[in-house]
C-alpha cells in the first residue's frame, strides 16, 4: 500500500535471516513468521497463517451493497436462473485476483505503478481518470448501502445516515495506523457478520437443492432484461478497483529474495485468494437464493430494491430476518467503503505519483453519494446504476494486468503460463463483449 513507505516507526526490520525490509508498525512479527514459513520452519496452518489477509480485504469489494442490489433483483425476478452467472463471475474473480497478487509479488510494484512505468503518459492519464470515475461509482454503492442500512434498522433519515456512515468508515481506516494486521482483522470480522447473517437467511429460506444445482450449472437467459441484470451482477462481482488494490497489498508484504521464494509466496497467496473468493461467492449466491426462495417463489418478482427486500423479509419471515439482513448490509457498507478509499489512494499514487491524505480522499469520494442522498434519488436504483458503471471499468484494469502478467521481462519466474494467459484473454473478451452489449441496449436499443 502507498502508506507503507511512510508510516513505519522503524522502517528497517531484520527478518531473522540477515535480510532487511520495510514493514508496517506491528508487522515485524508477521514478516518474521512468513520468512520462517518460506524456510520450512513452520508446518500446517501456522505455515499459511502469515500470508492470509490481502485477499480478504480484496474480497470485501465482492460483497458490497451493489451485490445486494443486483443479486436480490436477480433472485426475485428470475429465481435461481442466474446462479451460474455468480459462479462464473466468482471463478473469474479468483483468476483475476490471483494475477493481481502475483504482479505485486513479482515486481514489488502495484498495477498502476507498472502502468506508469511502461505506458505513454497520455495512456496513463486516461487510465487514471477512468479509474477515479470508477472509484466514485464504487464509493457511491458502498456509501449509499451503509446509509440505507442505518435508515432501515433505526429509522435515521438517509442524509444524516450518510454522515454517520462517513464516521464509521473513518473509524475503520484508523485501524491502518496500527498496521495491516489490525485492519485485516477488523474487515474479516465484518465479513464474518455478513456470513452469519446470510447463514441464518438460508435457514429461514429453506431453498430447493435441485433448483440450486440447476441454476448453478445450466447457463441460460430469459430475454434482454436478464442479460442486462447478468451484466450488472458481473459488474458487482468483478471489481476493477480491487484489481488495482490487490497488487498493492502484496507488493511489499513479504519480499521474496529469490525466484524460488517468490514462487512459494505466490502459492501461499493463491490459497488466500481461493479461500476469500470462495467465501465471497458463497455470500453472493446466498443473496440470490434467498430472494429466489422467499420472493420469486411467492410471486414477489418486483422486490428488486433493498428497502423492499427488507420490508418483505419482515412480512414473509419475521423481524429477526429483516434485522439480520440490515446488519449484513451495514457491515458490508462500512467495510467496503474503507477498502474503496484505500483503492483510490493506490490509483492516485500509482498512476500519477501523487498522494493525498486518506481523510481528504474520503471526503472527496463521499460527496457524490451525499448528493444522491440529499436530493432523494432512489438508493437501490442508484446502486444498480453504479454497478453498470463499474462493469465499464473492468477492461481498463484487466487488459493492462493481462499484458504485464504474460511479459517475462516484467514478471520473471512468475510469468503466466500460456494456458493461464489464454483463459484470462477469454475472460477479458467475454467481459468486453458484455459491456458492448450493455452499452447498446442502454443507449441505442428502442
Amino acid at each position: 500500500m502507498p502508506e507503507r513507505e511512510c508510516v513505519s516507526e522503524h522502517p528497517k526490520e531484520n527478518n531473522g535471516n540477515g535480510i532487511v525490509e520495510s514493514v508496517l508498525p506491528g508487522e515485524s512479527a508477521t514478516a518474521r513468521a512468513a520468512h520462517a514459513s518460506l524456510r520450512g520452519k513452520r508446518r500446517g496452518l501456522a505455515r499459511l497463517w502469515p500470508f492470509l489477509g490481502p485477499a480478504f480485504i480484496a474480497a470485501v469489494a465482492y460483497v458490497d451493497p451493489g451485490n445486494f442490489a443486483t443479486n436480490i433483483a436477480g433472485g426475485a425476478r428470475y429465481g435461481y436462473m442466474l446462479l451460474w452467472v455468480i459462479l462464473t463471475a466468482n471463478l473469474m474473480a479468483m483468476l483475476i485476483q490471483s494475477m493481481s497478487a502475483k504482479l505485486g509479488i513479482a515486481t514489488g510494484k502495484n498495477l498502476p505503478e507498472v502502468c506508469r512505468e511502461r505506458f505513454p503518459r497520455p495512456v496513463t492519464l486516461f487510465l487514471w481518470v477512468q479509474a477515479e470515475v470508477i472509484a466514485m461509482a464504487t464509493d457511491l454503492a458502498e456509501f449509499i448501502g451503509a446509509a440505507l442500512a442505518l435508515n432501515l434498522l433505526f429509522g435515521i433519515p438517509l442524509f444524516p445516515a450518510g454522515l454517520l456512515t462517513a464516521v464509521g468508515a473513518f473509524a475503520i481506516l484508523e485501524l491502518q495506523r496500527r498496521g495491516f494486521r489490525p485492519l485485516e482483522a477488523g474487515i474479516a470480522a465484518l465479513v464474518g457478520v455478513i456470513v452469519l447473517s446470510f447463514a441464518f437467511q438460508m435457514f429461514y429460506a429453506q431453498p430447493e437443492g435441485d433448483r440450486i444445482l440447476a441454476g448453478l450449472f445450466t447457463p441460460q437467459f430469459a430475454g434482454t432484461d436478464s442479460v442486462l441484470l447478468a451484466a450488472g451482477i458481473l459488474g458487482a462481482t468483478v471489481m476493477p478497483h480491487v484489481i488495482y488494490l490487490h497488487s498493492a497489498l502484496t507488493q511489499r508484504r513479504v519480499v521474496g529474495r529469490t525466484d524460488a521464494e517468490r514462487k512459494k509466496i505466490f502459492r501461499f497467496e493463491l490459497v488466500d485468494v481461493v479461500i476469500a473468493m470462495a467465501i465471497a461467492g458463497t455470500i453472493n449466491a446466498s443473496m440470490l437464493i434467498m430472494a429466489a426462495a422467499l420472493f420469486n417463489a411467492e410471486g414477489l418478482t418486483g422486490v428488486g430494491d433493498i428497502d423492499k427486500a427488507f420490508v418483505a423479509l419482515g412480512e414473509q419471515v419475521g423481524g429477526l430476518s429483516a434485522t439480520l439482513f440490515g446488519v449484513a448490509l451495514l457491515a458490508s457498507g462500512f467495510s467496503s467503503s474503507s477498502v474503496g478509499t484505500l483503492s483510490g489512494q493506490v490509483v492516485m499514487q500509482g498512476f500519477i505519483n501523487r498522494r493525498i491524505p486518506l481523510w481528504l480522499r474520503r471526503l472527496i469520494t463521499m460527496t457524490p453519494a451525499l448528493i444522491v442522498l440529499a436530493v432523494g434519488l432512489n438508493p437501490s436504483r442508484s446502486l444498480v446504476i453504479s454497478q453498470v458503471v463499474l462493469s465499464f471499468g473492468i477492461p481498463f484494469a484487466l487488459i493492462p494486468l493481462l499484458i504485464f502478467c504474460r511479459n517475462r521481462n516484467v514478471m520473471g519466474a512468475l510469468v503466466n503460463h500460456r494456458l493461464t494467459t489464454t483463459i484470462a484473454a477469454v475472460v477479458v473478451a467475454l467481459i468486453v463483449s458484455l459491456n458492448v452489449f450493455l452499452l447498446y441496449q442502454t443507449f441505442f436499443a428502442g
